[in-house]
Parts: structure tokens; sequence; C-alpha cells
């Protein structure tokens, strides 16, 4: 008689079996959780086996932010199919969508303000979002606000516009990534060559921090008060 023994098959190791279980030790544990050497824990392999799928720290949290958006993405085209009536109520949609994702990934803004990584799928969300305002017929300097504005609410910091010196998958400088994010962002690029014209200080991509926080000050108090008047 033969007895088969049975045995549980692990999923063979990927990369994105590594980037699944890179968010799964930020979701407890916050982003300083996550080691190489924990991740390999995790996995139950040893640490230079990660290092044939991503490679480093950098990479792998670079690939994590992108997954996260890849979620936030799809949450956010399924909440606007069909397109909501109006651009306000689309864009609203789409930020809310995201904000559910985010809560439950709450690592990720800290990471994003840290690294200043636009990866794929982020620079997407960043771009749609452009042409749903474009698409309501707001200015581009107006948009360029707006972006800041929507951003600190969204993610806890103004600024969201991580345009400069785009990295690749690897956490490192990539002219290949930082042309094909490029291509992913026509919306954001035509909002760029704009402002920039207008821009004569030069601070774009170092935008004042100062003059953002008061446009968003300023925005919230002309709301309050057309809220007051229509309930007055």
């Amino acid at each position: 008689m033969t007895t088969l023994a049975t045995t549980t098959r692990r999923e063979p190791l990927s990369r994105g079996r590594v980037l699944r279980e890179a968010i799964a030790i930020a979701d407890e544990g916050g982003i300083d959780a996550l080691t190489m050497r924990r991740l390999a824990q995790q996995l139950g392999v040893e640490p230079m086996s990660i290092y044939y799928h991503v490679r480093g720290k950098d990479a792998v949290i670079t690939g994590a932010l992108d997954l996260v958006f890849e979620d936030v993405g799809e949450r956010a085209a399924r909440a606007t199919t069909p397109p909501p009536p109006s651009w306000q109520d689309h864009l609203r949609t789409r930020i809310l969508a995201a904000r559910e994702v985010l809560l439950d990934h709450p690592w990720v803004p800290r990471a994003l303000e840290a690294r200043g990584t636009m990866t794929p799928a982020f620079a997407t969300w960043v771009d749609t979002n452009v042409a749903v305002m474009r698409s309501g017929g707001l200015s581009w300097d107006l948009i360029h606000h707006a972006m800041h504005t929507l951003g600190s609410r969204q993610f806890g910091f103004s600024q969201e516009l991580i345009l400069d010196d785009p990295q690749g998958a690897d956490g490192a400088a990539d002219p290949a990534q930082a042309a094909a994010l490029g291509a992913l962002m026509p919306n954001v690029q035509a909002m760029l060559e704009d402002v920039v014209h207008e821009d004569e200080v030069g601070t774009l991509g170092w935008c004042d921090d100062r003059v953002e926080f008061e446009f968003a000050l300023d925005i919230l108090l002309e709301g309050l008060e057309r809220r007051a008047r229509a309930t007055g």
C-alpha cells in the first residue's frame, strides 16, 4: 500500500510575492518594520534570494507603492463607471475611492514624502486627476495649485507632485524610466509646460510651500463663507 504524504505547496518566490509580503509587513508595523531580513523571514527564504527579484529595500518600497496605486486606480475606475455627471463629482469620487484604499496602508504617505518616487501607477493616478479637472475647463495654473491642495488632503503633505528626477523601478535614477513616466503623464506634462512659462522665479518642482498653503487656506475659507451664506 502506498501512502501519499500531504504537502503544502508554497507559491514560488517571485517579484509579486515579495512585494505583496512587503505591503503586509508595512501595513502591520509601518515602513520601519520593513527590512530585508524581516521580509526574508516572512517569505521563508534567505535574504539574498530576494535580490534575484527586487534589488534592495528601495526597490521593494517603490514596487510596493506601485502595487498600492494599481489598487487605487482600479478602485477609482470602478467607482466612476459610468462617469459621474460633473467633473467635481468625478474627482470627488476618485479621491474618496483612493482614501478607502490608503486607509488600509497608512505607511504610504510617509513613504511617498520621504522617497519622492513617482511610480507608473502613481503617475497614471495623478495624470488622470489632472485630466478630470481639465475636462471641467480649469486653467493649467489653477490645476497646478489644486493638485497641491488636494494632495495635502489625500496624503497629508503638500509636495505630492513628485516630478523631479524620476527614479527607476529599482530606486535609482533612470532616464528611460523618466521618459516612460512622461509618456504616462501627458496632461501633467502639458500643465508643467504652461505653468513653467508663467513662473518667472522658476519654483515649479520646488514649489513655494507658503504660496500653496495660503492657496489651500483661501479655498477653505471661501468655501466656508459660501456654505454660511447658503445656510444662513
